[in-house]
């Protein structure tokens, strides 16, 4: 008799923690390497700064075709894992590596032939086009190796491996923690490379991560079976119910690269300093944010499991957990960027002209932190029941529909203070729209069980 796995019995408070930590832990590792990364880069000037600002859109399109792709490997394998239909599951993650290697192809031709284009649509700044031509070229082209840890850290939460996927993501991110200066500055017998050797160090982790993510699912993850020839005979039905539900969440992260993108543009208007407060607030932001999607994450293969187990109860309890955690996480963010914004811009080496521009954008923007909190537990039933759909509306609403608009027309008015306002006011129209979805799918799903 096939022993059920955890995410089907183990007390839900315990399950979420056990399932959700090892994640939080490993992204807020790589909030720690995002934020460590940038300050290295600070320190070769402002201008330095600016150009991965520019760069992060191209770069957050990657990711969002990874984990996007991810999501819905993560679905139905977690929900074939619950329905006992193991054949399914196993073509599913088999089905993933092949689909990341065609993922990996798209950047690979971007890198080669439209990076410069694409950083010289944000700025006319030819030191800035030149350090954001070199560092975007390198991510993308060698962006394999991230493609490869995204899917094999998504195998290893699907069956709720998840140590396994935050010793992954961790080491990835504390390799290129070490080795930003010794690339970036020149230490020891390696030759200083500047922005570039941010980029080297970022591959590297990225590397590194890549193949502890391989060997932990080659010999502990016993609930799928990995093979080169089911690799290379994917069934079509399974590639179409993956992206069923991962094309939707790869639009709606691809909407965020989108969001980055026009408000680069917006704030360049004011100035390329403008556009660096935005990078460093991205980044600050990461270190509440990212633990919150770690719950997300772990969230999902448990409302997944559960809802083909058909278990209501478990569902419900999952939930009002997630949600309580969630919103306690935003509710400190909130705090630390309304307290102390003078002390997280300084990190960066700030300017007098930063820090006059950059407090108060951090103390305007962390209004929405707990809205937003409580908008991405609501998400995870999306996913987790293979309605993506739904929070692809969400994300066009919040970041297109509002944001952006918004953001451009307060630019009108010459104050940048006020252009920040847009963040609490698109959030705002996020939840009253999370909410809709989330009493109407609550309804046909949970409801009937």
């Amino acid at each position: 008799m096939t022993k059920e796995n955890k995410m089907g019995v183990m007390p839900i408070k315990k399950l979420i923690v056990t399932m959700s930590l090892p994640m939080m832990i490993s992204m807020m590792v790589q909030a720690l390497y995002n934020v460590v990364d940038s300050i290295f880069v600070s320190q070769i000037d402002e201008e330095a700064l600016t150009a991965v600002t520019l760069a992060f859109p191209m770069q957050n399109l990657m990711i969002a075709l990874a984990a996007g792709t991810g999501v819905g490997v993560n679905a139905l394998l977690s929900r074939s894992l619950g329905e006992k239909k193991f054949d399914i599951s196993d073509s599913a993650a088999n089905a993933s590596l092949l689909l990341t290697v065609f993922n990996y192809a798209v950047f690979l031709f971007i890198g080669i032939f439209f990076t410069g284009s694409f950083i010289a649509s944000q700025t006319h700044n030819p030191i800035i086009h030149e350090y954001g031509n070199t560092y975007l070229s390198i991510i993308c082209t060698c962006s394999v190796f991230l493609f490869f840890q995204v899917t094999f850290e998504r195998l290893l939460q699907s069956t709720g491996r998840t140590v396994f996927s935050m010793i992954s993501q961790a080491s990835g991110a504390i390799t290129n923690i070490i080795f930003d200066p010794v690339f970036i500055f020149g230490l020891g017998p390696f030759p200083e490379m500047g922005v570039a050797g941010a980029a080297y160090a970022t591959i590297l982790g990225q590397l590194v991560g890549s193949l502890i993510g391989l060997y932990c699912n080659l010999h502990y993850n016993k609930d799928i079976k990995l093979s080169l020839k089911s690799i290379f005979h994917p069934s079509l039905q399974v590639i179409k119910e993956i992206y069923f539900v991962g094309v939707p969440s790869i639009l709606m992260m691809s909407i965020g690269s989108a969001m980055t993108y026009m408000m680069n543009r917006i704030l360049e208007s004011f100035s390329s300093t403008a556009t660096a407060v935005f990078g460093v607030y991205f980044k600050l932001q990461s270190f509440f944010f990212m633990p919150v999607f770690g719950l997300n994450n772990g969230l999902i293969p448990v409302l997944a499991y559960n809802y083909g187990a058909r278990k209501k109860a478990r569902i419900i309890e999952a939930l009002k957990f997630a949600i309580i955690l969630a919103v306690s996480i935003m509710l400190v963010g909130m705090v630390t960027f309304l307290v102390i914004p003078d002390v997280l811009l300084s990190f960066f080496t700030a300017s007098d002209n930063m820090l006059l521009m950059g407090i108060p954008a951090l103390r305007i923007i962390s209004l929405s932190f707990p809205l937003a909190g409580l908008c991405i537990a609501m998400g995870s039933i999306f996913q987790a029941f293979s309605k993506s759909i739904y929070s692809l509306a969400i994300s066009v609403g919040r970041q297109l529909v509002v944001l952006i608009p918004v953001a451009w027309l307060l630019s009108k008015t010459g104050s940048l203070d006020l252009v920040w306002c847009a963040f609490p006011i698109a959030e705002l129209s996020s939840l009253l729209l999370s909410s809709y979805f989330f009493r109407k799918l609550y309804r046909q799903t949970v409801s009937v069980l």
